[in-house]
């Protein structure tokens, strides 16, 4: 499993900027919940399963099962 940040670096620039604004909460949820903090449970969850393989929801990161 490897985890890296998003190749596209004006994505990266876009969500850390939002990151940034939101106190580390992600950029792409209205509300700030300490499940989404980055990295979200969500994307912990998504991490954790060996048939996952993708972005997390706002994108900053990605994980490849290599």
């Amino acid at each position: 499993m490897a985890i890296r940040l998003n190749e596209d670096k004006e994505v990266v620039k876009a969500v850390q900027e939002g990151l940034r604004r939101k106190g580390g909460y992600c950029p792409c949820r209205l509300q700030k919940k300490e499940e989404y903090k980055c990295i979200c449970k969500e994307f912990r969850e998504q991490m954790a399963d060996p048939n996952f393989e993708g972005y997390c929801h706002c994108r900053l990161y990605y994980k490849s099962k290599d």
